[in-house]
């Protein structure tokens, strides 16, 4: 199969981002191999494996934990001609430590987030586990800021990935500025959701929203979903980052300025969490016309990324 495909593209996602199982899966069909023909091709390099062990991997029913299952690993790697450790990675990510069950890697929101305990608070009320099961895979957010310099309004179009079954919502947080008044933040449901609770917290001025799908996923499941906070309650703004708990993805994130209150100067910036130094600095280029800065990330890392912008 040619590697340009959107399997294969796919595939190349999913090495990223996991989960194992359904790496392995996309793997196997791009490549066009059948099962005993892996376990074949893996005794030839002296690695047993039945095929019946084989399809439990590619199902998610059981995962390679024991040595001799990781050194097969390795070898599928070769076999399937993936990048190496790309699979093994998804078990064992560097540092020794292997995530729970077969969700990716996640960084916790309290590293990402401040204040934190404000917002584990409003999860606790919405009965949000800490791993809600879905992984973002591509992320387009419109940011407007008003004349004032207030953030006015956010709008989001987010495709998601499900790495764990039964999954029909995600928990939306807007964390405004400096006077942000949640109770006058209005959450709008747009493209394949709808709008759930809502809870709020006036001292940190976070909302968090449940936005509802019209289906319940499976693992390996993508949905497409639109939404949007409206604000202008907060004074004037300086900046727009988000936190990212995992790994892979694109992210896309525009700035438009009203024509009565344009920047003298935008960066972009990234941050390992909510209270490390700043790095990853560019300079961003106002557009004349259109009032805009933005910035595109590929293939995100756990950590924060952002603009900042200084007002003459």
């Amino acid at each position: 199969m040619a590697r340009n495909t959107p399997e294969a593209a796919e595939l190349a996602q999913l090495l990223k981002t996991g989960p194992f199982h359904l790496a392995l899966r996309s793997a196997l069909s791009v490549r066009g191999l059948a099962l005993n023909r892996v376990q074949h091709k893996l005794a030839q390099r002296g690695i047993k494996v039945g095929v019946t062990s084989l399809s439990y991997w590619q199902q998610g029913a059981r995962r390679p934990q024991r040595p001799e299952s990781l050194r097969a690993v390795r070898a599928l790697e070769e076999v399937l001609e993936l990048p190496e450790r790309s699979l093994h990675r998804l078990l064992v990510p560097e540092g020794g430590v292997r995530p729970d069950g077969d969700r990716p890697s996640a960084r916790s929101y309290r590293t990402l987030v401040e204040p934190a305990d404000a917002l584990h608070q409003l999860f606790a009320e919405l009965e949000t586990p800490a791993d809600d099961g879905l992984h973002t895979v591509g992320h387009h957010e419109r940011v407007r800021i008003g004349a004032g310099r207030e953030l006015s309004a956010r709008e989001s179009v987010q495709v998601v990935r499900a790495h764990r079954d039964g999954v029909d919502r995600y928990v939306a947080i807007h964390r405004g500025d400096v006077g942000c008044d949640p109770s006058r933040v209005t959450v709008r449901a747009a493209e394949n959701c709808r709008l759930g609770r809502v809870r709020g917290d006036a001292e940190a001025g976070v909302v968090v929203a449940e936005l509802l799908f019209d289906t319940r996923l499976r693992a390996g499941d993508t949905y497409v979903f639109g939404y949007a906070f409206e604000d202008g309650t907060g004074g004037p703004s300086t900046e727009y980052f988000r936190g990212f708990r995992f790994t892979g993805g694109q992210y896309v994130l525009q700035v438009r300025f009203d024509e009565s209150a344009l920047p003298v100067r935008c960066r972009r910036f990234t941050q390992s969490s909510a209270g490390a130094p700043r790095g990853g600095r560019q300079e961003l280029t106002l557009s004349g016309r259109h009032r805009a800065v933005h910035l595109v990330e590929q293939g995100v890392r756990p950590g924060i990324v952002g603009i900042v912008w200084d007002w003459g």
